[in-house]
């Protein structure tokens, strides 16, 4: 059987890469990708697999500006000809469940999310913009938005990494999933022997993941929080946070590792499809303080591995931040890292595969069923 794997681009290695990784293990074969940058790659696991990039690599300065190469999605992804190919696995959160296929493969996506700037987070993407440039804009998102759906009947099977993930899968193209968690490496993560006084947040600085709700919570608290990522948001968040908040930039995985485990707890202001970081603060036995929707639903219990906020705002913040304190003799570090174990990459990679399996064997009895006589 010949399996054929795409996914969007790999520019950098984040949570739907490991998902990739995973995926390639378990059903080796090449991988059809928009753009792939062989810095981000070097030393992992896909520097020695076998990537098929798009045109679009071909393209000066691509690998660094992909987004700006939105238009050119459609035309990059139908480039791939895979007709070669029994099984089609894409890992997509952009546009890699768009990859065409022929009658008789079998395609099965592991989503993400729908494509995020052309559904719920449109308006968010254009506000920045001027007026005439968001028209524009707006009218092409719309037109993605469109090549989405459509392009979404030709996957046989959705997995979804969350049930909000399967539910914007419903809303988007009408069809359902089935929810399998992603890989969390959760063996880079420990309990620490002794625990500081400081909370982290580990987040990129950009304004969707409302890092300033929460530097303006620790502002009310005037407890110590740690807030480990770049962005473009670094200077302004800088600009109003108080003397007990630390902006520690980038760290190393080791690092990360470290300041979490010896953190009284993680905030995560996002709404997130799934959310990884959580799951990894839990490993290393530190609690959550989360936004109750979206994925932390689904990895956080409240009131015993963290609480919950209603909306993110800093009085929000604040006000589950203090709940945690008052929990804080109940929680248990080695609660924490067992629940957390739940969703670990031999957890995924077991139900993965025995999804794929299934489905193969589904296809492969519905091919011997004679048609009925007429």
């Amino acid at each position: 059987m010949k399996v054929a794997l795409a996914h969007d681009w790999l520019v950098h290695l984040a949570g739907s890469e490991r998902v990739l990784e995973s995926m390639h293990a378990l059903f080796p074969g090449p991988i059809h990708t928009l753009l792939c940058d062989p810095a981000a790659i070097r030393g992992s696991v896909f520097e020695a697999a076998d990537i098929r990039p798009s045109f679009l690599q071909r393209l000066p300065g691509a690998v660094h500006h992909h987004r700006s190469l939105l238009p050119l999605f459609p035309l990059a992804m139908a480039s791939f000809d895979l007709s070669d190919f029994d099984l089609v696995l894409s890992s997509s959160h952009a546009a890699a469940k768009s990859v065409r296929t022929r009658p008789g493969q079998l395609h099965i996506c592991y989503s993400h999310t729908p494509m995020r700037y052309a559904w719920d987070l449109l308006e968010d993407y254009i506000a920045p913009l001027d007026p005439l440039k968001r028209v524009l804009a707006r009218r092409l998102l719309l037109h993605l938005r469109g090549w989405d759906r459509r392009t979404a009947r030709g996957v046989d099977h959705f997995l979804a990494n969350s049930a909000f993930t399967a539910d914007r899968i419903r809303r988007c193209y009408g069809r359902t999933a089935t929810v399998l968690h992603p890989p969390v490496e959760v063996e880079r993560f420990r309990p620490a022997a002794r625990k500081g006084r400081h909370f982290v947040t580990v987040s990129r600085l950009v304004p969707y993941k409302r890092v300033d709700a929460i530097v303006g919570a620790f502002n009310r608290l005037g407890l110590p929080l740690v807030v480990v990522g770049h962005g473009p948001e670094r200077g302004s968040l800088a600009a109003v946070a108080g003397p007990n908040v630390e902006f520690a930039g980038g760290l190393d995985d080791r690092a990360v590792a470290t300041v979490v485990a010896e953190a009284r707890g993680f905030v995560i202001a996002a709404v997130e499809d799934f959310g990884i970081a959580p799951v990894e603060a839990q490993a290393a036995g530190t609690p959550v303080v989360a936004l109750g929707r979206g994925g932390a639903l689904e990895t956080v219990v409240d009131g015993e591995t963290g609480t919950f906020f209603p909306e993110q705002s800093p009085e929000a913040i604040a006000e589950a931040v203090e709940r945690l304190l008052r929990l804080e003799d109940r929680i248990d570090p080695a609660r924490l890292r067992a629940h957390a174990e739940r969703f670990s990459r031999p957890r995924f990679e077991q139900a993965y595969r025995a999804f794929v399996e299934a489905r193969l064997r589904d296809r492969r009895s519905a091919a011997q069923v004679p048609f009925p006589p007429r």
